[in-house]
């Protein structure tokens, strides 16, 4: 193990994860460093989000280890609190409290986990509102909203506790074309602050541009994990090219 893996802020040591008879992720080793953006994409059903839910423990691996900061990731109430605090996540659907505020959105976990005030977590969402565009609609609803600003709202949300990663499951893929621009410019713009991020995503464009590495599953294992002019340039695997024939049109 290079220094480099070993200090990595993730690392998944011979991962595996199934469902019932169907093995979702096999023997999946790899690393996340601080500050770096990882690309993970592949075709349906390859285990790109089952990866991105044992990360942060909404999916229990099977065998195999996670490590967080060097800490071996756990499933007791208090680590997985814990485990919450550092690494926030935004899924393919927005999960916004219809019932509240975009405000009473963003405020509550850290109320509630990390214990500010109304006021200090009121002054911190309008910073992260306004960081995603969207200060002057605080006061608003969901439903009063277009998909992309909900999105955007969902990631100010996870921004809230203040997370040493970002995870992102296909985040505009529940999105109509023209409001897939703004959730990747945010997204752009946090990878720009220096923000660890890992993002399951079918926008190549966006891999190709902001990742720092491109990870390739199929059949739940890493095919490859690559610099994006690597791994969109001559690429010599049968199995990658016929994937990146079919998403380029």
């Amino acid at each position: 193990m290079s220094a480099r893996e070993k200090d990595a802020l993730i690392r998944v040591e011979g991962l595996s994860k199934r469902f019932g008879p169907v093995t979702v992720l096999q023997d999946v080793t790899t690393h996340f460093n601080a500050g770096e953006v990882a690309v993970i994409v592949g075709a349906s059903g390859s285990g790109k989000s089952t990866l991105l839910r044992t990360l942060n423990q909404l999916e229990k691996h099977d065998g195999g280890r996670i490590l967080l900061g060097g800490e071996e990731v756990g499933d007791s109430p208090r680590q997985l609190e814990a485990l919450r605090r550092q690494v926030g996540m935004v899924f393919q659907q927005f999960n916004l409290f219809p019932h509240k505020t975009v405000l009473d959105n963003v405020t509550l976990a850290p109320r509630r986990l990390r214990g500010l005030s109304r006021a200090e977590a009121a002054e911190q969402a309008l910073q992260l509102l306004h960081k995603v565009g969207l200060r002057e609609h605080a006061h608003k609803y969901p439903f009063q909203l277009s998909g992309g600003q909900q999105q955007r709202v969902a990631i100010a949300r996870a921004l809230a506790m203040q997370p040493q990663v970002m995870l992102f499951d296909e985040p505009t893929s529940a999105l109509d074309p023209e409001m897939v621009k703004e959730v990747l410019d945010v997204m752009k713009q946090l990878a720009t602050s220096g923000m660890t991020m890992i993002v399951v995503t079918h926008e190549m464009g966006f891999a190709r541009e902001v990742g720092d590495r491109v990870l390739f599953f199929d059949q739940g294992r890493i095919v490859q994990d690559a610099p994006p002019a690597r791994f969109f340039g001559a690429q010599d695997h049968p199995r990658i090219r016929a994937f990146l024939g079919r998403v380029a049109h």
